[in-house]
C-alpha cells in the first residue's frame, strides 16, 4: 500500500467492483509483490482518471529510483515524457526511431507522424 495508499482503503472490495483505474493499480500492485527487476506496462494511462495517471507516473518514478526497469507501451506523450528516459517508435513491427525521450518529444515531425491520433 506504500505506492498506492488508496488501495488500502479498499482492502475488502472485490477487484470487479473497482473502477478501471483502481483495477489498473491493483494489477500493478500485485505484480510488484513479486519484487520484479522488470515491469512491463501496456498503456497504463488509457481510460484512467487524471488523478490515477498522476499516481501511476509517481509509482513508475519511484520504481525507477529503486532500480526496477520499466518497459512501457504508451501513446500518451505527456505521460511518456514524465516517466521515460528512452523512446522507441514502432511501425508494423519495425523500429522507426530510437533515442532519448527528450529527442522524440522535441521532434514535431516524428510526433505528428507516429503519435497523433
Amino acid at each position: 500500500f506504500q505506492l498506492f495508499a488508496n488501495l488500502g482503503e479498499m482492502r475488502e472490495r472485490p477487484g470487479g467492483r473497482m473502477s478501471g483505474g483502481e483495477q489498473q493499480m491493483l494489477t500493478v500492485a500485485r505484480t510488484l509483490m513479486g519484487n520484479p527487476y522488470l515491469v512491463l506496462l501496456d498503456e497504463p494511462s488509457e481510460g484512467v482518471a487524471p488523478v490515477i495517471v498522476e499516481q501511476m507516473a509517481q509509482m513508475i518514478l519511484e520504481l525507477k529510483a529503486e532500480g526496477v526497469s520499466i518497459l512501457l507501451s504508451e501513446q500518451n506523450m505527456h505521460f511518456a515524457e514524465l516517466v521515460s528516459d528512452r523512446a522507441y517508435v514502432l511501425e508494423k513491427g519495425q523500429i522507426r526511431h530510437e533515442g532519448p525521450m527528450s529527442e522524440l518529444a522535441a521532434n514535431e515531425e516524428l510526433r505528428r507522424a507516429y503519435l497523433s491520433v
